[in-house]
């Protein structure tokens, strides 16, 4: 029988990353402004608090902004998962009028809810973090301007400047720039992780949402995309996977697969559902043995 396979289209979700990183990023800003505004040879703790003050309110706001975005993002890429779904399997004629007619079911509205959450936690985490350090960094910084003027006495208010202000600058400007340390020990720039971990929740929500919707639908298995990747995805591409343990064959179970090589944070992989793997291209039958 000739095959009639619609593999799903990587999803490219750079505008809706870019906004929410262009929020965080005009935070740091801010963040690093108010910073600034704080005297190195004075250091009075209502100027610290003023500053304390300001960079809350700042990081509420941009709490604020997060939320919001986590719903509207994850929503869009599992109604785009569930949309892939029904274009693959034939239920649509085209992706667009599968977009039309896509719904979520009682597996996906859970799901949604669940990656929301799991979103808002993890973008809470980071502006948490940046204010634990912040205000760490401040006192420290006041700790030592506190001793080097006590060591010099009054006098030694332009010599501290000369030799010290630079350096404190720099600790106090980078103070915000540190979103969070993983569980492997590093260090991440504002930046970098709230990109990473943008991609890597919409790029769940459509994989999941795709998954529970061919289950919905009857389908048991799913081909992981081709991109040609160069690192550990490298292996799986192309690769039948099985989305229950009861599905017939000797299939890699999707919930199994190790994920320090694919659907790892950043990966760009999506799945797509199929209802019968001997009826796949030659291609893809003769790279998983069918």
């Amino acid at each position: 029988m000739a095959s009639n396979f619609r593999e799903v289209s990587r999803p490219i979700y750079d505008y809706d990353v870019k906004r929410l990183v262009r929020e965080y990023e005009k935070s740091l800003k801010a963040i690093q402004a108010e910073l600034n505004t704080l005297f190195l040879t004075d250091f009075e703790r209502a100027q610290i608090v003023a500053v304390e003050h300001n960079i809350r309110a700042i990081l509420r706001d941009l709490n604020k902004y997060g939320n919001a975005w986590a719903s509207a993002a994850i929503t869009k890429s599992a109604t785009e998962g569930i949309a892939a779904t029904l274009y693959a399997l034939h239920l649509a004629p085209t992706l667009e009028e599968a977009r039309k007619i896509a719904t979520f079911n009682s597996i996906n509205k859970p799901l949604v809810e669940a990656i929301i959450a799991d979103t808002q936690a993890d973008l809470l985490a980071v502006t948490q973090n940046v204010d634990r350090r912040t205000r760490a960094t401040v006192r420290q910084v006041a700790a030592v301007v506190l001793r080097e003027k006590t060591a010099q006495g009054i006098n030694g208010t332009q010599s501290l400047q000369r030799a010290m202000t630079r350096q404190l600058r720099e600790k106090l400007g980078s103070a915000a720039d540190s979103a969070i340390v993983d569980s492997a020990g590093r260090k991440w720039k504002l930046k970098t992780y709230t990109e990473m971990l943008a991609r890597t929740k919409m790029l769940e929500a459509h994989k999941e949402a795709t998954r529970n919707e061919a289950i919905a639908q009857g389908t048991q298995y799913g081909v992981i995309s081709r991109h040609g990747a160069t690192d550990a995805c490298s292996k799986w591409e192309g690769k039948v996977v099985a989305f229950t343990y009861d599905a017939p064959g000797n299939y890699p179970i999707f919930d199994e697969l190790p994920r320090n090589e694919i659907f790892h944070p950043n990966c760009k992989h999506v799945i797509t559902p199929v209802r019968r793997p001997d009826r796949l291209p030659a291609d893809i039958r003769e790279l998983n043995g069918i």
